[in-house]
């Protein structure tokens, strides 16, 4: 099918004109009814599985051994674990392919700092544990509200 000009603006108009007549009373309903959501720190960690000289990968035993240990007490309101699997280049130019987990932590942006220091520790203590080269990490600045 061919579209001309004229058809696709007022179609476009049309649908336009639609979202913004449907959309501006649930925003202003929403904006209405809830609290305004708080500045917060989202963090996701990644870890892998695999160890160097042939030894097994991390099993899921482990993982949750470490995460009771290690984790959840540093972030006893609560965090989210994924499964994964994770893919990375070695320095030999071999692609690696191995099971991993990343756990996702909010916490407010006003204990940033003392939540860093936490992260760091756990990031240690994993790679220490179970012979990783790294854990990722990644930080975003997100609203939230619960």
């Amino acid at each position: 099918m061919k579209w001309i000009s004229d058809t696709r603006g007022k179609v476009g108009g049309g649908v336009l004109a639609a979202l913004i007549g449907a959309g501006i009373p649930a925003i202003v309903g929403a904006a209405l009814d809830g609290p305004a959501p708080e500045p917060y720190r989202e963090t996701r960690l990644y870890f892998g599985t695999d160890r160097p000289g042939g030894l097994p990968p991390v099993t899921e035993q482990e993982f949750t051994r470490f995460l009771d240990r290690e984790i959840t007490p540093a972030f006893p309101e609560g965090l989210t674990v994924l499964d994964g699997v994770g893919r990375w280049r070695a320095g030999d130019g071999a692609m690696i392919r191995e099971q991993s987990y990343e756990v996702v932590l909010l916490y407010p942006e006003t204990d940033a700092g003392v939540r860093s220091a936490r992260i760091e520790r756990i990031r240690s203590a994993y790679e220490e544990q179970f012979a990783q080269d790294s854990v990722g990490r990644s930080d975003d600045k997100v609203t939230a509200d619960f």
